[in-house]
């Protein structure tokens, strides 16, 4: 509940308590808190058991705590009916990025998609300089000197 407060605030709180209500008062005090903590307590308790018996037997396993939308997502990645593990254990970000950079550099690898990929790219090409690498800048073609730009009547 107090997992943020350090000890010099926590000394702090004491001090004040102890100025506002004295000493005499404090011990009184500080048992209507607890008092009322354990009744807001017993209270949240029968809440959440009557809400699971309104919910039935189906709902039996269900947790408050679940409504909390990291804990709910948190559980359902866990969970092994999905699948969601095996297609997160077989991406390998290290080798797909790998056969992304072989194919801009218009490299053969070993495997066989990202070879035809490197040679579909290279050979797409028209533009590519003789070291392998394309060239990616933007160059006007050169048009005949008496020909008009199309009209396009939906541009005015």
């Amino acid at each position: 509940m107090f997992n943020d407060i350090g000890p010099l605030e926590l000394v702090t709180i004491v001090v004040l308590a102890v100025l506002v209500f004295g000493p005499d008062k404090l011990p009184k005090v500080i048992q209507d808190v607890m008092r009322t903590v354990r009744k807001i307590r017993e209270f949240s308790e029968s809440a959440k058991a009557d809400i699971r018996s309104e919910l039935g037997p189906e709902f039996k396993d269900f947790e408050f705590e679940d409504l909390n939308p990291k804990t709910f997502i948190r559980k359902q990645m866990d969970n092994d009916e999905l699948g969601l593990k095996e297609i997160r254990n077989g991406f390998d970000l290290k080798k797909e990025m790998a056969e992304v950079t072989d194919a801009v550099h218009s490299r053969d690898t070993d495997s066989s998609t990202s070879g035809s990929s490197a040679s579909a790219i290279s050979s797409g090409s028209a533009a590519s300089s003789g070291d392998g690498r394309i060239d990616m800048t933007k160059k006007p073609e050169e048009s005949a000197k008496d020909e008009r730009p199309p009209y396009d009547a939906d541009a005015t």
